[in-house]
């Protein structure tokens, strides 16, 4: 398998889902084994580091890597469209402290890698091939198995205590399949979650046009106002339970839990030949995940 990267530069903009600030990145080629790296533009000497699991710092809503004054959030989408597509050698430049959420998937970094293309480079990609079981735990029931397989595949089940969302399932047999069956899957959340991520001074770029928002425990009709006024939303009726936009599929959750685990292992620092199945996957899990395997595959670079 030979390294990848962009035949073009190609750029997105939008705000950022924790700060509510508008952000510019931009995605250029990279030379043979540089790795994926991203540069924060507007502090002094652009620092510039790679995205390994070894900067992962917070992981609430979303992935951080942080390393001095360097700090970017919510990169999993972007690394995850990365990664299914095959790119391994990319220089992303932002210039604040997120990435923009754009639409909550990572359907518009795909639709921009086929826009610019992909070239193909003359060395090796560096493969970790799984020969035998390995398996993560957590005390709170997270579980993730990496089995032997011919090719990179991926599992997840998730289950929540919700009369909307129990228990669901998605699967990705092929790489290929990605930008049709995974892409377009967003960030969710449930109504009852916003308030205190609100006051934690998070989302402040959030609304119903980048995530998935499901609301199925009734709270009084002023209640509901307060939150979507702040968010900038129109008023919903407060009798009405479901999800407050259109899913683009019948087990989206699920599928942008298996969108945000190929980001976050992509932290890693190579590729995979592996069959994962993760149940009960987050992000604090899944790079908890990526540490240990990067410190498996790499024991000297800590």
């Amino acid at each position: 398998m030979k390294q990848h990267t962009l035949a073009r530069p190609f750029s997105v903009e939008g705000k950022g889902l924790h700060t509510g600030i508008y952000l510019h990145a931009t995605f250029a080629p990279a030379a043979e084994n540089y790795g994926i790296r991203l540069c924060r533009s507007d502090l002094p000497d652009q620092p510039t580091h790679h995205a390994y699991a070894d900067y992962v710092s917070a992981t609430e809503r979303g992935t951080v890597l942080e390393h001095g004054s360097w700090r970017i959030s919510t990169v999993e989408h972007a690394l995850s469209a990365l990664y299914a597509m095959g790119i391994d050698n990319c220089l992303i430049t932002v210039d604040g402290a997120e990435l923009p959420i754009l639409d909550g998937s990572a359907m518009p970094y795909i639709k921009a890698i086929n826009e610019v293309g992909i070239i193909e480079q003359q060395a090796e990609a560096e493969v970790y091939k799984v020969t035998e079981p390995i398996e993560y735990i957590s005390e709170h029931g997270n579980r993730l198995q990496l089995l032997p397989s011919d090719s990179y595949q991926v599992e997840v089940h998730v289950s929540y205590p919700s009369q909307l969302l129990q228990s669901q399932r998605a699967e990705l047999a092929n790489l290929s399949d990605y930008p049709k069956e995974i892409a377009a899957a967003r960030t969710f959340c449930f109504v009852r979650e916003i308030e205190p991520l609100l006051r934690a001074g998070l989302i402040k770029g959030g609304d119903l046009k980048n995530a998935l928002v499901i609301y199925e425990t009734p709270m009084s009709q002023e209640g509901l106002d307060y939150l979507t006024d702040k968010l900038g939303q129109p008023r919903l009726d407060a009798t009405k339970l479901g999800y407050l936009s259109p899913i683009h599929f019948h087990n989206e959750p699920a599928r942008h839990k298996l969108l945000d685990i190929i980001g976050d292992l992509s932290l890693i620092g190579c590729r995979l030949q592996a069959r994962i199945i993760a149940e009960k996957p987050g992000h604090t899990f899944n790079t908890s995940c990526a540490r240990q395997l990067r410190n498996k595959i790499y024991p000297k670079q800590l």
